[in-house]
């Protein structure tokens, strides 16, 4: 009975979702307050609904309810009660379920967070998020319900977990980058309303810029977090490989980039309304993308959540309506969106545009990578693999060019800056760039790279300016608390993104050009020595969970003839799907990681296993915490929480109207 009762409450919160869709629109058109205000509760009905739904799909789990398809091909008795919780988004299903979960909850954050801007662009807003949660439950109830039934007998048992996905990594990860990709769905609402009302102007870009922070932010630690995951639990020592599915929350990532910098320039300047626009579109159309990878049968993936080609066709069909619906929209009304180019070639304007510009081409270059194949492979019908050497020969080079003006961009100035200016800030910071990149590479390894000392010179080169700035913009207070309680918090996020990306630059560089790795077979009583380390096999003996058995290994590790650490990696296999697993031993630190991976038994009691020496690896995953943190401390700029400076309903309606009545004009 109770899967019954969650089938129904999506069927309300679809009947819901378009009322919303409808009404509000309808009475921002028609400035009827009684529709707009419809908005809000109808966001309610429809979060409390799809709530219930997902409670009880979760429910469904914990009780073992093996008579819910989906449960029973995705649970099992003898998996643990956390991993129960959590194989609700294991499969297409539930996890789409999830997805639509988190957009009603942006959804009603949004309803609550929006008091202070103009009914009728809320209600536009709620309106473009509703017809978007229309399109998800139809795929939902349509193709991919999750309450389904098995009859007439349900199975005794369930057929198990992903033993890939039994592991904290995956309680975290999908959530996390799910709520990232959903937010852009807010950003770009608030696109689609403006365009819908024909007001773009700095007030618009105001309003949307603390939502694309946010979600910037989640979607940075989302990725970060699968590449975390990929690093421990796939045992190939590496945190990134360029996999077709993992590629498209970066596409999203670096448009959701280029966006937050476009919407500061449209705030501050009024320019790049339509490049700002076309790039909140992207990064909605990026999340989309990556859902439809996942869901079209394309690939076949741990990631890949569908092989039922009927679903890819409807989720491109809602691609397909959503984007080309808002391309059309932002086709009709371009006329509107013609701005001012008044700056100068080195102005803080054209800096941007040139961050913006690559970002873009880095976006273009990964999705053509990860499409091609497909594409290829659907017109011939062979198999073509485009892998890392494509894409570092293209996204390193302009990841490098990024850094480079990243760090010019906050010291020049809006309309016009001299090039003696940026010398006389920059010029020192680059030699002690240039002198720190090669220095500090040779006091910690002895070793000189090329590589390595580009690399962290580039690094160097953004934290030495970025100290630069902050003492410019200090210099006149009368003291330094004095200066630095003066600076915004958008200021400080700014400043904390762009030093996370230096620590991203040094832990990727370092850890690619330094890592040591040695493939071994070790009997009791054996060593191997990896750079500084030597790693002692000592013996296995027999474990067992509560839904696993296998063999877990001791190893001693020596520093300089010290004993240092013991490792213990294992090998499972889990009793109800009979797959085996691998468990890594990773002795993890700030500077360097030990990471140990177990192969197999090959007789006299003597395995196989791979070691790893993984330098700076750590610092990927903290550069990208801090570019999180910097997220959302710049949507706390409390100039974002300021009361919406409309005149009234009807003046803000009569400017709309004026624009709308302009627009018409120009066509004819």
């Amino acid at each position: 009975m109770l899967p019954e009762l969650g089938h129904f409450a999506l069927i309300l919160a679809l009947c819901l979702c378009m009322l919303l869709g409808v009404l509000p629109l309808v009475g921002a058109a028609k400035g009827d307050l009684r529709f707009m205000n419809l908005a809000r509760p109808l966001v309610a009905g429809i979060f409390v609904f799809i709530c219930l739904a997902y409670v009880l799909l979760t429910y469904s789990f914990a009780v073992d309810d093996f008579s819910v398809s989906y449960v029973q091909q995705h649970s099992n008795s003898l998996l643990p009660l956390r991993y129960k919780l959590t194989a609700v988004w294991g499969g297409h299903e539930g996890s789409f379920l999830l997805w639509t979960f988190m957009l009603s909850g942006w959804m009603l954050t949004v309803a609550f967070y929006s008091r202070s801007m103009p009914i009728e662009f809320v209600a536009r807003v709620l309106a473009v998020l509703g017809l978007l949660c229309v399109g998800y439950l139809l795929f939902l109830l349509a193709t991919s319900n999750p309450f389904d039934r098995t009859v007439p007998l349900p199975p005794a048992d369930g057929a198990d977990l992903n033993s890939a996905l039994q592991d904290f990594g995956f309680i975290v990860h999908p959530p996390t980058l799910y709520m990232g990709y959903v937010g852009f769905s807010v950003v770009f609402a608030f696109a689609m309303a403006a365009l819908l009302s024909g007001r773009l102007d700095a007030a618009w870009a105001r309003w949307c810029r603390p939502w694309a922070n946010v979600a910037w932010g989640i979607l940075t630690l989302g990725i970060a977090l699968g590449s975390w995951w990929a690093y421990y639990e796939l045992g190939w020592g590496g945190w990134w490989a360029w996999d077709p599915v993992e590629n498209p929350p970066l596409i999203t990532w670096l448009f959701g980039t280029a966006l937050i910098h476009s919407l500061a320039v449209t705030e501050k300047r009024g320019i790049f309304k339509s490049w700002t626009v076309m790039l909140a579109i992207l990064a909605f159309a990026g999340s989309l993308l990556g859902t439809f990878i996942t869901r079209s049968g394309l690939l076949t993936s741990v990631h890949a959540f569908a092989t039922d080609p009927e679903r890819g066709i409807f989720i491109l069909g809602i691609l397909t309506l959503s984007i080309g619906g808002s391309l059309l929209l932002y086709a009709i009304r371009a006329p509107l969106l013609r701005g001012r180019f008044g700056f100068g070639i080195l102005s803080r304007e054209m800096l941007l545009l040139v961050n913006n510009l690559i970002l873009v081409v880095a976006a273009a270059s990964v999705f053509l990578g990860t499409l091609f194949p497909m594409v290829y492979q659907a017109i011939t019908d062979d198999l073509i693999s485009i892998g890392p050497p494509y894409f570092n020969a293209i996204f390193v080079p302009l990841m490098s060019l990024l850094v480079l003006v990243l760090a010019i961009g906050p010291i020049s100035r809006w309309k016009k800056t001299s090039g003696m200016y940026l010398v006389k800030q920059l010029g020192l910071v680059a030699i002690a760039s240039v002198i720190l990149g090669v220095l500090l590479p040779l006091l910690l390894t002895f070793e000189f790279s090329l590589s390595a000392t580009l690399a962290v010179a580039l690094a160097v080169w953004i934290v030495l300016a970025a100290m630069k700035d902050v003492h410019n913009k200090i210099a006149n207070k009368k003291t330094i608390a004095a200066g630095l309680r003066s600076l915004t918090f958008s200021y400080y996020g700014m400043q904390l993104a762009h030093l996370g990306v230096a620590v991203i630059v040094i832990g990727a560089a370092l850890t690619t050009i330094y890592s040591q790795e040695k493939s071994v077979l070790l009997g009791p009583g054996e060593r191997t020595s990896l750079g500084a380390y030597e790693f002692e096999f000592i013996g296995a003996e027999a474990i067992s969970g509560q839904n696993f058995r296998g063999v877990e290994v001791t190893i001693q590790v020596y520093h300089d003839g010290e004993f240092f650490k013991e490792l213990h990696p294992e090998r499972r296999l889990y009793i109800a799907s009979g797959t085996p697993s691998t468990e890594m031993a990773i002795d993890a630190g700030f500077l360097r990681d030990l990471f140990v991976t177990l192969g197999e038994e090959r007789g006299n009691d003597a395995w196989s296993m791979t070691i790893y020496v993984k330098p700076f690896v750590r610092w990927v995953w903290l550069g990208a915490l801090m570019m999180l943190f910097a997220g959302f401390i710049s949507a706390a700029d409390r100039r974002y929480r300021r009361v919406a400076k409309v005149e009234s309903t009807s003046s803000y309606m009569q400017e709309g109207d004026k624009n709308n009545s302009a627009l018409v004009g120009e066509a004819n």
